[in-house]
C-alpha cells in the first residue's frame, strides 16, 4: 500500500511539475494575444501621433559612447526583424535583429535574460522595441558590438534585460517575414554587418580542420574554425565560431565546398569578426572545390598606384574628379617613404563639416564578361568611425562632372576602423562589378569635421585597380 501511495504521489508530482512548466513554453504564434496586440497598437498609434519617434539602427548606435552605458531618455522606437535563434544553443540570452528581412543596412543585438527565446522571437519575427528607459552600449567594454540592454550599474556597462521588463519593451507583431540572407564575400564583411544574416558561396573548411568536430572537446566555451572561399583570384578566410553549448558541437565539419549562412558577430574580446550558425541547416557544403580566376586572363583598365604624386598638393590626376560637397577642403596628394597616395583629413580645415569626393575615371564595361574593382585604404587619428567615415560608391549615370545629380550605390568594403593601426594600408579585396553595364565610376566619399576634434581623422586611398575580361 505504501508502495502504491508513493507511485501515486510521484505521478501527481510529475503532472503538476509539467503543468507548471507549460506556462513557460510558447509555440510560435500565428496570432498574438489580446493584451500584446493592444499594447503594440497603442505604441504604433503614438508613433503616428508623433509622441514617439521611429529611430534607425544607425541613429541609435550614434547615441553610444565608448566605455559607457547610455540611458535612452527620449521616446524612441526601433523596428526590426529577428535573425538569430537560440533553439540549438549556439546563441545564449541574446537576440540579433536587422532593419529589413532581405536588404538590411543595419542590425542590432538585444541582451535579454531569457532562454529558449526562439519560441517567441522566432527568426523573421517583426518586433518593435520601446526604447525609453533601456540602455545602449557594449556588454563587454571594447568588443565593438553596440547593443541594447539594461544597466549594470556597478560596471557602467550593459546587462541583460530582465524577462518581465522585456515583455513591456519588446513587442511582437503578428508578422513573420521570410528572411533572405545578404549575399556577400568574406572579404566584404565588416563591422557594418555585425548582427546581419549573410550567405557566402564557394566555401570550404580549411583542409587541416575538415572532419574535426565543430567544437574542440577541450574548449569550455567556444571554438573558432577557419573557413575559406574562392574570391576572384585568391581565397579569403573567415572564422566560424560555435558555442560549446550548441547541440551540434560534436558533429563533424564538412569536407566539401558549397554555401554557408549565419549571423555575423565578434569574438569575446571583439578582436575578430566571426560567423555563427543558427543550426546545421545553414550549412550546405557537399560540392566540388571552386576554381580561382587567372589574372593573366584579364585586362588592367586602370592600375593607379599614385607613385608620381606631388607631396602635400591638391589632388589633380587626369580623369579623376576632386569635389567638395560641403566645406572647402579637397582631397590631396601625399608621399611617404616613396609611396604616393590620396588623402582626405578634416584636421585644421576650419569647416564645421567636410564632405569630400574623389571619383575615378570611367570604367567601360562594354563587352566584359567579368569585371572587378579593388583598392587599398588606411586610416589615421580616427576616433569616431560611425560619424567620421569613408564610404565607397559606384555610379553608372555619373556624367563625369555633376556629382550631386548622379545616382550613387554604396558598396560594402571592410574600411579600417578605430581599432586598425594608423597609416597601415589594408587591401579591400576584389569587388565583383560584373553585374553592371555601360560606364562605371567609383566614388570615395569622406565625411568629417575641421572643428570637432573627434571627427577630424583622415583616410588614405591607394592602388586603385580595374580589371575586366
Amino acid at each position: 500500500m505504501r508502495y502504491m501511495n508513493k507511485i501515486s504521489h510521484l505521478v501527481l508530482f510529475t503532472l503538476l511539475f509539467f503543468a507548471c512548466q507549460q506556462e513557460d513554453v510558447f509555440d510560435v504564434p500565428a496570432a498574438l494575444g489580446t493584451e500584446e496586440n493592444a499594447t503594440l497598437t497603442s505604441l504604433l498609434a503614438e508613433v503616428d501621433q508623433g509622441t514617439k519617434t521611429m529611430v534607425s539602427v544607425s541613429d541609435l548606435k550614434g547615441l553610444a559612447v565608448s566605455g559607457e552605458a547610455v540611458e535612452i531618455v527620449a521616446d524612441l522606437v526601433l523596428k526590426g526583424y529577428v535573425v538569430s535563434s537560440d533553439e540549438t544553443g549556439n546563441f545564449y540570452k541574446e537576440i540579433y535583429l536587422q532593419n529589413d528581412p532581405s536588404n538590411p543596412t543595419g542590425a542590432m543585438r538585444i541582451l535579454i535574460d531569457v532562454t529558449d527565446s526562439y519560441n517567441m522571437f522566432n527568426p523573421g519575427r517583426e518586433i518593435y522595441i520601446d526604447l525609453k528607459g533601456l540602455y545602449v552600449g557594449e556588454y563587454r567594454t571594447g568588443d565593438g558590438i553596440v547593443s541594447i540592454g539594461a544597466l549594470d550599474a556597478g560596471e557602467n556597462r550593459l546587462a541583460n534585460i530582465r524577462e518581465n521588463v522585456a515583455k513591456k519593451h519588446m513587442l511582437r507583431s503578428a508578422t513573420t517575414a521570410e528572411l533572405t540572407p545578404l549575399s556577400v564575400k568574406f572579404s566584404e564583411i565588416s563591422d557594418v554587418h555585425v548582427g546581419m544574416m549573410v550567405e557566402i558561396s564557394d566555401v570550404n573548411v580549411i583542409s587541416t580542420q575538415a572532419g574535426l568536430p565543430f567544437v574542440d572537446p577541450d574548449d569550455s566555451y567556444d571554438t573558432q574554425r577557419t573557413l575559406e572561399a574562392c574570391d576572384g583570384f585568391s581565397k579569403s578566410t573567415f572564422l566560424l565560431e560555435t558555442s560549446a553549448f550548441a547541440n551540434f558541437k560534436q558533429d563533424l565539419l564538412p569536407s566539401g565546398t558549397g554555401t554557408i549562412r549565419g549571423i555575423v558577430s565578434k569574438t569575446y574580446n571583439g578582436d575578430s569578426l566571426v560567423l555563427m550558425l543558427n543550426s546545421l541547416q545553414d550549412v550546405n557544403m557537399t560540392g566540388d572545390p571552386c576554381v580561382l580566376l587567372n589574372i593573366d586572363d584579364f585586362e588592367k583598365v586602370l592600375d593607379q598606384t599614385f607613385d608620381d604624386a606631388v607631396d602635400n598638393s591638391e589632388f589633380d590626376y587626369t580623369g579623376w574628379v576632386n569635389y567638395a560637397e560641403v566645406g572647402s577642403e579637397l582631397w590631396t596628394e601625399q608621399v611617404y617613404s616613396g609611396n604616393g597616395y590620396a588623402e582626405f583629413s578634416g584636421y585644421l580645415t576650419g569647416d564645421d563639416v567636410n564632405i569630400g569626393w574623389l571619383i575615378t575615371p570611367a570604367f567601360d564595361l562594354s563587352g566584359a564578361t567579368n569585371a572587378f574593382f579593388s583598392c587599398s585604404i588606411a586610416q589615421h587619428h580616427l576616433d569616431d568611425e560611425l560619424n567620421n567615415t569613408l564610404e565607397v560608391f559606384v555610379s553608372t549615370d555619373f556624367d563625369g562632372s555633376d556629382v550631386a545629380s548622379a545616382t550613387w550605390e554604396k558598396i560594402n568594403l571592410p574600411i579600417p576602423g578605430e581599432s586598425a593601426r594608423w597609416y597601415a594600408f589594408q587591401d579591400m579585396g576584389l569587388v565583383d562589378v560584373s553585374s553592371y553595364s555601360g560606364t562605371l565610376y567609383v566614388g570615395f566619399k569622406y565625411i568629417g569635421s575641421g572643428t570637432d576634434t573627434s571627427l577630424d581623422g583622415g583616410y588614405y586611398v591607394d592602388d586603385v585597380l580595374f580589371l575586366k575580361q
